[in-house]
């Protein structure tokens, strides 16, 4: 078997996978042969997704601030091979108040963080070493004036990810994060109808443009594999190149 296949059944649990970036990392898991449970804060959520329940799919409503809904989702669970943490939200310019702050850090950074310890039992009963892909973003690196909860949130993500790779390395159990660029979704849409704001930074793109979310799924999906075995406490930019200069 390639280092990029997945043993027939390995189980991925995409939360927030009735998002835009979560349903392109759940598609890519499901075509390469992974059954998949993807989940959404709500049934709403879950109605909008573009994702067909299928026998490799199962769409499940997951509030991630929730410590009961947590709880009694994974106790439904009998295994798991990966976790994507994926949820997150922000508010554009709403951000300054305490309200609206403490309310993004708890699904951005603390709700990450709920579901990591919730699945570590079943990651560490894992022979071939569990795995954890949590979502960071580029903001963690370079802040925005608008969003400094979102912001603070995904750098908190970034040292989540290093802390818990570090604490669980002796388990067998991989924490590894992304940090997306400027990917074109519903969680910016608002941001992108500005076309000057949305020309300012394609330019400072090196690559030329704005990601797809099918752009960021295939990192997900690489961290994963048994190709990625010798990568913990890792953060990866899928950024177009922003980063880099």
């Amino acid at each position: 078997m390639s280092p990029f296949e997945f043993p027939r059944g390995h189980r991925v649990l995409v939360v927030g996978g009735a998002g835009d970036i979560g349903t392109a990392i759940a598609r890519s898991f499901l075509e390469r042969g992974c059954e998949v449970i993807a989940t959404g804060v709500d049934e709403a959520a879950l109605a909008a997704s573009s994702l067909t329940p299928s026998s490799s799919l199962r769409l499940a409503a997951l509030d991630v601030t929730n410590d009961a809904q947590i709880a009694a989702s994974i106790a439904t669970l009998d295994r798991l091979d990966t976790l994507v943490n994926c949820a997150g939200i922000l508010s554009r310019f709403k951000e300054y108040e305490i309200e609206t702050f403490q309310r993004v850090l708890d699904v951005n950074l603390t709700g990450t963080f709920r579901l990591c310890n919730a699945c570590r039992p079943l990651l560490e009963a894992n022979e071939d070493g569990g795995v954890i892909v949590n979502v960071a973003s580029m903001n963690a690196f370079v802040a925005l004036p608008f969003i400094p909860a979102y912001c603070a949130s995904k750098g908190g993500v970034v040292m989540l990810t290093k802390s818990l790779a570090l604490a669980w390395a002796d388990k067998g159990v991989r924490v590894n994060a992304l940090a997306p660029g400027y990917v074109e979704t519903t969680i910016n849409a608002t941001g992108r109808q500005d076309l000057a704001h949305y020309e300012r930074i394609r330019a400072r793109i090196p690559q030329g443009q704005w990601a797809q979310p099918d752009d960021i799924a295939g990192s997900a999906v690489f961290l994963a594999s048994r190709a990625a075995r010798y990568i913990t406490g890792t953060v990866l930019a899928v950024d177009g190149g922003f980063l880099a200069g």
